[in-house]
């Protein structure tokens, strides 16, 4: 079943390519289930850690109530009318385009970000199969691309790069180079160790300089998935390409939106969008630096 599947794949690209298309679609919807719902389920889980952490200190304090959140439950909502979204007003893109971005009921706005994120996730994944066309390689570099799509968003919406994703990506990144379907074992491994410790040490430095904390140590697992999936090579061209966007997006809003100086901004984003472009073309970007300074 699988093999006439990757044979109809073969021979009739277009079938390919849509089935990509529509399959991460589906996916950007459900992105926007996680990257909503993820960071409160976290919140929620910490909470009744700490309360069952400190329960003698706490047992006076009545607790907060609050509705157990999951990825699944409740059902999708408007949050003005509390309209439960129907199934056919949940098509990836094509519902929001129909409703004009306005909900069904009580015609409150519909935020623009949902149908982005489903673009961009569909756009994202047909450049992967474009590039790795059909082959296992393109499966598992899909899975890695969705999940940078939601460790974006919620660390630009929390400043937080959840460990649930960024670390079965890592080892993913491990398991499927053990028989170098990307590169070899070793150099995924080091890569890993190398993209930890390359941020490890700049954070420690800059503390024991400043006495601040210049990042978030969810960027340092980041960089590591990287560094498994590509190896350790390409990591200077990772970490100078999104240090030098967040430079200029930091000097930005600094510039037009106030933000004061030494005010954190999310660094993930910049890692993720450079990771992914060095994953698919840094060795060409790679020699083609080199070649400016020959």
């Amino acid at each position: 079943m699988l093999s006439d599947l990757i044979l109809s794949f073969e021979q009739y690209p277009l079938f390919f390519y849509l089935t990509v298309l529509f399959v991460s679609l589906a996916v950007g919807s459900f992105l926007n289930v996680v990257i909503l719902r993820f960071p409160k389920m976290l919140h929620q889980g910490w909470y009744n850690e700490c309360r069952e952490f400190l329960a003698e200190e706490v047992k006076d304090i009545p607790a907060k109530k609050q509705s157990e959140i999951t990825l699944s439950k409740p059902s999708s909502t408007c949050p003005k009318c509390g309209h439960r979204i129907r199934f056919y007003e949940n098509i990836p893109v094509v519902s929001w385009l129909a409703l004009r971005g306005k909900c069904s009921q009580c015609k409150n706005q519909i935020s623009i970000r949902y149908p982005i994120i489903e673009t961009i996730t569909a756009l994202l994944s047909i450049i992967v199969a474009t590039e790795y066309g059909v082959t296992l390689t393109t499966f598992f570099v899909l899975l890695l691309t969705w999940g940078l799509v939601a460790l974006t968003m919620i660390d630009f919406d929390h400043m937080l790069l959840p460990d649930q994703i960024t670390l079965p990506l890592l080892w993913l990144g491990l398991l499927i180079n053990i028989n170098g379907l990307i590169i070899p074992l070793d150099q995924a491994v080091i890569g890993a160790a190398a993209g930890y410790m390359s941020l490890y040490s700049v954070f420690w430095l800059f503390k024991l300089v400043t006495g601040k904390e210049g990042m978030g140590h969810g960027d340092f697992k980041l960089v590591a998935v990287f560094g498994a999936w590509m190896g350790w090579q390409l990591l200077p061209l990772l970490i100078l390409m999104a240090s030098a966007v967040g430079a200029v997006v930091g000097i930005a809003l600094m510039a037009f939106k106030g933000l004061k100086r030494g005010q954190a901004i999310a660094f993930g984003p910049y890692i993720a969008a450079a990771g992914w472009i060095t994953l698919l073309w840094g060795q060409s970007i790679w020699d083609w630096y080199l070649g400016l300074l020959v």
